[in-house]
This record gives structure tokens, sequence and C-alpha cells, in this order.
């Protein structure tokens, strides 16, 4: 019994150290092993490793990539010192880990300050050496490509690799905003009153050459009608002249008929004639025959 408990105390013993000499990395991490403050090896293969237990330490950094994106915008001047706020965000991955620590103490708080640092000098000078057009609307790709590509050249400086850096947004600073809400204002009242002018010379455009069509066709139509009439007429003038050959005494009688009618139709008509003129022919004759 005496001996069942030293063997036990040493398996406890020799199990402690083994739990404390074995660890896990995961396949989404680093994990640096260091001695007395010193980088000793860098596991990033995933699955069990080893360290001397109560001598080595285990510090564990992510593969993974990390964004950096501040809320606040940040104000830059253009060439023509104008103003802008520009939101950014920045993509960044730990690529050497032994330089990380080595450089910020394996702190991400202080790789990002620093990496917020030189990002925002470089779209300083980027945005400075732009007008407000370029930046706006034209050069955006360009200014986040040379940004990209010397951030990098410092990130290496503390073991980290710059993935990418975007601009959310390049906005007016109020201060400009107004003036170019105006320009763009007069912009479109200017293009606004050349398309009223050219829509009101094209509406006269189009109004005389209706005009024109109107008269065309207006003076077709009295030709025609005029034709018609003419024909109409001599159409006429034959039928009375083929009646008036048949009976002349009878045609005379009719037309004076229709000129009694024409002459009497109202009880008012006063006619000042002689009595015995060529009018009053066939009144004459029926005043005889009664």
């Amino acid at each position: 019994m005496n001996k069942i408990g030293p063997l036990v105390s040493l398996v406890l013993v020799a199990l402690f150290g083994v739990s404390q000499a074995l660890f896990v990395v995961d396949e989404r991490e680093f994990a640096m092993i260091s001695q007395f403050g010193e980088v000793v090896r860098i596991e990033d293969k995933p699955g069990l490793a080893w360290k001397v237990p109560f001598v080595q330490n285990v510090r564990k950094y992510s593969k993974q990539i990390l964004t950096l994106d501040s809320p606040e915008a940040d104000r830059f001047n253009t060439k023509e010192n104008q103003p802008v706020q520009v939101n950014a965000f920045v993509k960044w991955q730990i690529a050497n880990p032994r330089e990380f620590f080595t450089s910020v103490q394996g702190d991400e708080r202080a790789a990002e300050r620093r990496i917020d640092q030189t990002v925002t000098s470089l779209l300083r000078e980027e945005f400075g050496r732009r007008t407000l057009q370029e930046v706006v609307s034209g050069e955006r790709e360009k200014i986040m490509a040379s940004v990209r590509e010397s951030a990098e050249a410092d990130a290496k400086k503390i073991g980290v690799k710059i993935v990418d850096v975007r601009l959310k947004r390049v906005d007016f600073d109020d201060s400009v905003s107004s003036r170019v809400f105006d320009r763009m204002r007069s912009e479109r009242q200017r293009v606004a009153a050349e398309l009223r002018s050219t829509g009101s010379a094209d509406g006269e455009r189009i109004k005389a050459e209706a005009d024109k069509q109107a008269q065309v066709i207006l003076a077709e139509a009295y030709k025609k009608a005029q034709e018609l009439q003419g024909s109409g007429d001599a159409k006429a003038a034959a039928i009375y002249s083929a009646a008036y050959g048949q009976n002349a005494e009878f045609y005379s009688f009719y037309r004076s008929l229709e000129a009694y009618k024409q002459s009497f139709k109202s009880k008012a008509d006063v006619m000042v004639l002689d009595p015995s003129a060529d009018f009053f022919k066939f009144l004459k004759q029926g005043s005889r025959a009664k």
C-alpha cells in the first residue's frame, strides 16, 4: 500500500508534465514558442506540437485576414486645397509572427495603430496630388493601388501583409458641398435652357411646315372645287340650253316665275319699276287671259 501512493503521484506528475509539454495548433493560427523572451520556433502546421514545460511559452496569432475599419471619416485637402471627407478600410494579415512579435510585441492593437497612421499619411499625400474632380470620380483605383503598394512596404517591417486598401466613401466637405451643388444646379439649368430653346425652335419649324402643308392642301382643295364647280356649271348650262331649245317660251315663263318668287318673298318688299317693263310680261299675259 505504501508503494502505490508514490507510484500514483509519479504518474500524476508525469501526466501533468506531458500536458504542459503538448499543445494544439489550430489551422487558423500560428503558434510561436519562446524561451526567456527569445523566439525559439514557429509552428504553423495544424495538430499537436510540443514545448519544454515550465521553460518555454506559447503565443498564438491568427492567420486570418483582419479588418481595420475606422468609423470616423478623415479630412484631406486636394490639390486645389479643397477639403473632402474620406472613409477607408484596410485588410491585413500577420505574415511573419517572429517579426510581428519582435516589432510590436505581438500586439494587434499596436499593429493596427501603426497601419492606420501609415495609410492615413499615404492617403493625405495621394489626395494632395490630385484635383477634386479626380479624387471624386476619376482616379480612385489608382489611389488605392498606390497606397496599398506603399503601405505594404512599411507593413513588412512589423511582419504584416497588406491585403487590400479600399475607399468606402469620398464625400464633399460641408463647405464644398454647397458650391458643388450650386454649380451642378447652374449646369442643369443651362442644359435645360438649351433644351427648351432647341425644343422651341423645333416647334416653330414643325408649325411652319404644318402651316405650309395646310396651305398646299387648301389650295389643292380650292383648285379641285373650282374645277368641279366649273364642270357643274357647264353641265347646268348645257341642260338649260337643251331645255331652252326644246320650248323657249316655257323656259322663259319658268325663269320669270323664279324671278317673281325671289322678288316677292316678303310683304315688305318694294319695287319701283315701269309697268311696261319686261319684268311684268307674264303677269300682264295672265291678266289678259283672265
